[in-house]
């Protein structure tokens, strides 16, 4: 029999940090996925990336920006309006490392095949490190496809956008070296209900498309406040339409907009969001006065991809903190990792984590086939509520049961743990929570029943590759083509529809054990929400081996 090693108070039996590794080859789904969505191209450039992201003192910036918060100062020292947001260094130097590699902007910048696929991969790693420094790359990012609805305003935003020096003085955009845009959408009296937003744009002269208007009222979050413009929604006399408004104006004074004071939230603390006041706001509209939604929808549909695998992301660092920490902790005369029960928990959230990983890449590579290809266009559309929705809320619950595998230790605010489980909710409420997600999803569907079809024709592909698999999407396919899409069905359907993708891609492409493990456990008859109910014969070992960080 195997003897329990001697314990001692000196730091035996403890796991030693998950740091100075490579975070990118350490992840074999995430190095198959790249290669598959057609960004092989960037490969080189990714194990370098891991490295630097995998190394202690990059590690540590993301804990130093989330212990140190933003700080408002909406005077100087004089008494004049500055409303100015102050950041720890490591909040800058975050923000450089993904304005340097283009994290922000890859696929406009670089217009190639697989572009959207390496900078899907590209920003998984560096979310790993910190969530909100994504939020303003992401939104600087979405931001290009609805600014490029007005070539006019688009002609003067998107070269400094394109940028690859991060510029952190609050000065004119007109003598930055790079800018970083935000929104603001959301006011109190509606959240999600965007037509029922109060704040009100008048025209400074001419109206219409790219002409100069000025916007008055208030926005209940506007997110990162440092930017140096924002696209905002405000109501013209003919409806909701969409504005770009600069921290400046063109005679290179303050524009009227102020914060009340920053949002004292649950996680994602190293980022700034604001209660924001437009008072005589100088902006310019773009796209067609009264089309704000379909403007800024965009934007949305982007932000929405960086939700995906920003969670998928989340989902990977905790996940290989657990394995990690099981792969040395020793406990009743073995590692935890060789624990029968540990086992199935830790081989259950690899799976989970390995399917949320390919089905990001996949709408990634959507993004890249759709400039080209129609039907993946629709495909796209429809996939990413669906992709947004589920690997949003999947990551709740795995971060969740990562912290539990690392008991007291996963609980105190030195691991990693606490802070990963405070930011993962957030990207399932960010850009339209789950309700809002699932009511898009059935009314693509309405709307467009042809989307359905495609959806079938790509899951189809991995048709007779699993029993269940093929029971399950005959079941589905049945449902949806002949039944009633009921609005409190939303999340059932939206959740299958999510597990049959996910189990099609792995079917197609993943190790066959990983493959079956999925589909007997997410799409069998005795399937338990709660993780670590896997089979016997599962091929646990071989599972989590495919998911630790340091071999």
């Amino acid at each position: 029999m195997e003897e329990t090693p001697e314990l001692t108070i000196d730091g035996a039996n403890q796991a030693p940090p998950l740091e100075n590794y490579n975070s990118f080859t350490a992840d074999v789904p995430l190095v198959e996925a790249v290669r598959r969505e057609n960004a092989e191209w960037a490969e080189a450039d990714l194990v370098e990336f891991g490295a630097q992201m995998g190394r202690a003192e990059t590690i540590r910036l993301g804990e130093t920006a989330n212990r140190n918060p933003p700080v408002l100062h909406t005077h100087d020292r004089f008494g004049e309006r500055i409303d100015e947001v102050e950041f720890h260094p490591a909040w800058h130097e975050l923000l450089q490392i993904g304005v340097s590699g283009r994290h922000h902007s890859l696929p406009w910048a670089e217009p190639r095949v697989g572009g959207h696929v390496a900078r899907a991969a590209f920003n998984m790693l560096r979310h790993q490190i910190d969530e909100g420094a994504s939020c303003p790359l992401t939104m600087t990012f979405a931001a290009v496809p609805s600014l490029r609805l007005q070539p006019d305003v688009a002609e003067d935003w998107v070269p400094r956008i394109l940028s690859t020096t991060y510029d952190q003085r609050a000065i004119p955009a007109e003598h930055k070296r790079g800018v970083l845009l935000g929104m603001a959408m959301t006011e109190r009296q509606g959240g999600s209900d965007l037509r029922t937003n109060a704040l009100g744009a008048d025209s400074a002269g001419k109206p219409g498309p790219g002409c100069e208007y000025f916007l008055t009222g208030d926005k209940w979050f506007c997110s990162a406040p440092m930017s140096d413009a924002f696209l905002v929604l405000a109501q013209t006399v003919n409806g909701l339409s969409c504005f770009l408004a600069p921290r400046w104006k063109p005679d290179e004074t303050r524009n009227g907009i102020f914060f009340r004071r920053l949002k004292d939230k649950l996680g994602n603390r190293s980022n700034a969001s604001g209660e924001a006041e437009f008072r005589f706001a100088w902006a310019r509209m773009i796209g067609e006065e009264g089309r704000g939604l379909s403007v800024i929808m965009e934007m949305v549909r982007h932000t929405r991809l960086d939700c995906a695998f920003g969670s998928a992301a989340t989902m990977r660092r905790a996940v290989a903190e657990a394995v990690h920490h099981c792969s040395h902790r020793i406990a009743f005369g073995r590692r935890l990792a060789d624990q029968p029960l540990m086992a199935n928990v830790l081989a259950d959230m690899c799976l989970e984590s390995e399917a949320a990983t390919a089905m990001a890449l996949r709408l990634a590579r959507g993004f890249d086939d759709s400039t080209i290809d129609p039907i993946q266009a629709r495909f796209t559309r429809l996939a990413t509520a669906i992709g947004k929705y589920w690997i949003t809320k999947r990551a709740i619950g795995v971060t969740a049961e990562a912290m539990e595998c690392l008991g007291g230790n996963g609980y105190v605010e030195e691991s990693p743990m606490p802070r990963l489980y405070r930011d993962v909710p957030l990207n399932s409420i960010w850009e339209g929570s789950g309700n809002v997600q699932c009511l898009d999803v059935l009314r693509s569907i309405k709307r467009d029943r042809t989307s359905l079809d495609i959806y079938f024709d790509e899951v189809k592909q991995a048709a007779g590759g699993h029993i269940f698999f093929d029971l399950f999407i005959e079941s589905l396919e049945r449902e949806l083509t002949w039944g009633i899409l009921e609005e409190r069905n939303a999340r059932r359907i939206t959740g299958s529809l999510a597990l049959a993708l996910q189990a099609a891609i792995l079917i197609q492409h993943a190790p066959n054990f990983v493959a079956d493990a999925f589909c007997n456990s997410r799409l069998g008859q005795n399937h338990q929400a709660v993780t670590g109910n896997l089979s016997a014969a599962t091929r646990f070992a071989e599972i989590i081996e495919r998911a630790r960080p340091v071999k």
